[in-house]
């Protein structure tokens, strides 16, 4: 009797403490898990930082493009804007001197002319 009572304390203790120890191995696994998951969490937000900052880099990229393609914008409109003013000045100056080539031709016509006439004038050139 006796025998048997101690044998089955010892067995129910056993139980218990296989059972302790589970209970103790599953909170540390949930533990460990909990673990895993904050770090897991601070990993996904560490490279939701990454992901900003090159957002922002890219951002600011293709702000500086903008900004370079404006300026080369500006630039090429400036440029046309000057070879349009010189190709005036040159029509200009061409204008002038196709006035003064002509001016004088028709002034050395003339000349001829009158030349001509007093040659073939009996009195001097006075009709």
């Amino acid at each position: 009797g006796k025998e048997r009572e101690k044998e089955r304390e010892k067995e129910r203790r056993k139980k218990e403490l296989e059972r302790d120890q589970k209970r103790e191995n599953e909170r540390d696994r949930e533990r460990e898990r909990e673990r895993e998951g904050d770090r897991g969490k601070e990993r996904e937000s560490e490279r939701e930082r990454e992901r900003q900052k090159e957002r922002h880099k890219e951002e600011i990229e293709r702000d500086k493009q903008r900004d370079n393609e404006r300026v080369r914008v500006r630039q090429m409109e400036r440029e046309s804007e000057r070879s349009r003013e010189r190709a005036r000045e040159e029509a200009a100056d061409r204008d002038r001197q196709r006035a003064s080539v002509s001016a004088s031709a028709s002034a050395s016509v003339r000349k001829r002319d009158s030349e001509r006439n007093m040659a073939v004038s009996p009195r001097g050139g006075v009709d």
